[in-house]
């Protein structure tokens, strides 16, 4: 498998469709950035013409609203005049009850409005009712505010929605116009109009289909409606829509109809009624269901754009995910390596034979097993040993091992192992492994037959494949901690705020917002938008500086360079020799990467004010120098840390050095406290210059 992962290397490094990928993968990230603020540009457009539409609708509203109180307050007044013309009957002229009932009653058969009619006396002393037979006993007058206005002005009126009269098992509008003959206020005459038929002329007034109609009495009782026209007792509106009435103007609030549909309210007073108004309520899906496909339009180009952000953010992370991969196969390269040199090291190694009789407790090896020992013996045969000098030999741990290695030998009759270390004057400590079996049946198991092999240069090699792992597993997160940090401190949060500002959009626009605001908060997000598609295409270029291959390795590094001094606003004096000669690609792209890592250390710890690099292609090789005036380090301080651990393997000045090596260069470090630092880097161009045109050609 690792045999494999080196032929994928060799082939990646080997073929040039990589830098093409890299190309593909760059041009997909910038077509996605460019997408965003289409997408919310368009959702907004749509937007602002849906309200728009709204806005007409609304006009429309107030206009149906004007036609239906000239239809009402027509139809009212119609009904007045035929009341008025009833009381100036001649039969009242000389008291004649029984002409003026019939003809009442003639006239109550003929109106659709009308339910009944009655004459009652000044001193509410009703006389007669259609509904009742003539001469029958009647009851009190009803309505008694508008009965004392008709007193007190001897005019119509029209009152409100009266009681419930269980007798007829309706409520009634009373309209009552006075009788008067001779000027002497003889009677009132009451006729009883039937809400139903008013929520008839309400619903023939010619309101668009689905829209609601409310008639109003003044003291806030609903006489009328549609899409239902009976008659309901219950308070009408809030103290705000109260308000609006007593004002006698127009307004639009959002409110309920009794069947739970939702509406906006325009109103006005009608002419001629003492207070009654008119509503006109336009159901609020049909105000909004422009708004509503915009929203969805706008909260779905939001959506896409999130989307589109998530995508350019997986176009990143398989950038970095290539880029781990190669350095995995790398380093799964210089594993593989350090492995066969182990295997090589364990096959040249010679072997001692060895026999334990534990029932003796005694050892016998060859020359060879008492040389890797340290212990005197024969040149030629056997050489007994006490099993205590052996013991004696290693520390309690280690005895402790090679006792319960014997003890397993024994008791299972199967192969084992176990490894100890040693100490001798010309090699110091080194690790030895025996190996062995004891034969036979299980009751008479004494004897254990092995072999021991010299393993230091294989526990070398191990230590160095470790160590290996314990640098790739730093440098990998440490990639990932950069990485992590990049999207939260300026992806992430610049995400989160679009994601809220956008909830804050949906909840002002559901709230009716007005538009101005909403057209604000629209360019924010906008702005929050370009902010992504800026701090995503930081990232990849960091990831892979492009302007290398685009712009050549000494415009590029200028490029950096001059981003870096405007983004930090430390002053950079740089300089470049030999620049029209071009360097092979991997020299180019470690040089970038040192100039990357210099200056990061220069903001991380140096503290500085200015900066200087001085860049120079020689024939013979390359050099950098790279100069602050920072507060200075002890550069042999900073090597023992990364020696001991302190510092991760591959980051700051070790990883410069680590760079540098993989070319064959030299870097030295010039530095005090207090007084600035700077670095000098060597890099031999002659070999990666001939490997160049032994590839080009």
């Amino acid at each position: 498998m690792r045999a494999s992962m080196i032929a994928e290397l060799s082939n990646r490094l080997s073929s040039g469709s990589g830098r093409s990928k890299e190309a593909v993968w760059l041009f997909t990230a910038l077509v996605l950035t460019a997408a965003i603020p289409v997408l919310l540009l368009g959702g907004w457009m749509a937007y602002i013409t849906a309200d728009q539409e709204r806005s007409y609708a609304r006009q429309a509203a107030t206009e149906a609203l004007t036609q239906v109180a000239h239809r009402i307050e027509s139809e009212i007044s119609h009904e007045i005049q035929v009341a008025e013309t009833l009381a100036s009957s001649a039969a009242l002229d000389d008291g004649n009850l029984s002409d003026f009932y019939r003809e009442a009653k003639r006239i109550v058969a003929t109106r659709p409005l009308w339910e009944t009619a009655f004459l009652t006396k000044p001193d509410r002393e009703q006389v007669l009712n259609v509904l009742r037979p003539l001469g029958a006993p009647l009851g009190p007058v009803t309505d008694s505010e508008s009965f004392d206005a008709v007193l007190r002005t001897r005019k119509p009126v029209l009152g409100g929605l009266g009681p419930y009269q269980a007798s007829i098992g309706k409520r009634l509008v009373a309209l009552r116009v006075p009788v008067i003959r001779e000027g002497e206020l003889r009677y009132v005459l009451t006729v009883g109009l039937l809400p139903d038929q008013i929520g008839t002329i309400l619903g023939q007034a010619g309101l668009p289909a689905g829209w609601a109609g409310t008639v109003v009495d003044a003291k806030d009782e609903i006489v009328a409606r549609t899409p239902d026209a009976r008659a309901v007792s219950a308070s009408a509106k809030t103290p705000a829509v109260q308000e609006a009435i007593a004002r006698g103007g127009s307004n639009s609030l959002r409110t309920q109809t009794r069947e739970g549909m939702d509406v906006e309210t325009v109103h006005r007073g009608l002419a001629g009624t003492e207070g009654w108004s008119v509503h006109v309520g336009v159901p609020v899906v049909e105000l909004n269901a422009p708004v509503s496909r915009s929203l969805r339009l706008l909260v779905g180009g939001t959506a896409a754009s999130v989307g589109l952000a998530i995508a350019l953010g997986l176009v990143i992370a398989r950038e970095i995910a290539q880029r781990r991969r190669m350095e995995a196969l790398q380093s799964a390269a210089a594993l593989l390596d350090s492995e066969k040199r182990g295997a090589l090291a364990i096959d040249a190694a010679e072997l001692g034979t060895w026999r334990w009789d534990l029932t003796a407790n005694e050892f016998s090896g060859c020359s060879r097993f008492g040389a890797l020992l340290g212990l005197p013996s024969d040149r030629s045969g056997e050489t007994r040993w006490s099993a205590d000098r052996i013991f004696a030999l290693l520390e309690p741990p280690h005895r402790a091992a090679l006792a319960s290695f014997g003890g397993a030998c024994l008791e299972s009759g199967k192969s084992g192992s176990v490894e100890f270390p040693v100490q001798s004057d010309d090699r110091g400590e080194y690790w030895l492994r025996a190996a062995g079996r004891a034969e036979g049946p299980p009751n008479r198991r004494h004897v254990i037959h092995g072999v021991l092999a010299d393993i230091d240069i294989l526990k070398r090699a191990e230590a160095e494949r470790s160590h290996l792992l314990r640098r790739l597993a730093s440098a990998q997160e440490e990639e990932q901690r950069r990485i992590s940090r990049e999207l939260h401190d300026q992806i992430g949060q610049t995400v989160t705020g679009l994601s809220l500002g956008l909830k804050a959009l949906e909840q002002g626009l559901a709230k009716g917002g007005n538009t101005e605001a909403a057209t604000e908060q629209v360019r924010w997000l906008e702005q929050l938008a370009a902010q992504i598609g800026r701090d995503i295409h930081r990232t990849a270029s960091d990831l892979r500086p492009t302007a290398i291959d685009d712009l050549g390795i000494f415009r590029a590094i200028e490029a950096y360079v001059a981003e870096w001094q405007e983004r930090y606003g430390v002053r950079i004096d740089i300089q470049t020799f030999g620049r029209d000669n071009s360097l092979p690609p991997d020299v180019a792209a470690v040089l970038y990467r040192l100039v990357q890592e210099g200056l990061t250390n220069v903001l991380k710890h140096a503290s500085a004010s200015k900066v200087s690099i001085v860049l120079e292609k020689k024939s013979d090789g390359l050099a950098l120098v790279l100069e602050d005036d920072g507060v200075g380090f002890d550069p042999e301080s900073v090597s023992r840390n990364a020696m001991g651990g302190g510092q991760p393997s591959g980051l700051g000045l070790s990883g410069m050095k680590e760079r540098v090596a993989l070319l064959g260069g030299t870097i030295a470090v010039e530095s005090a406290p207090g007084r600035g630092s700077t670095i000098f880097v060597q890099i031999p161009l002659e070999a990666q210059e001939r490997e160049v045109q032994e590839t080009g050609a």
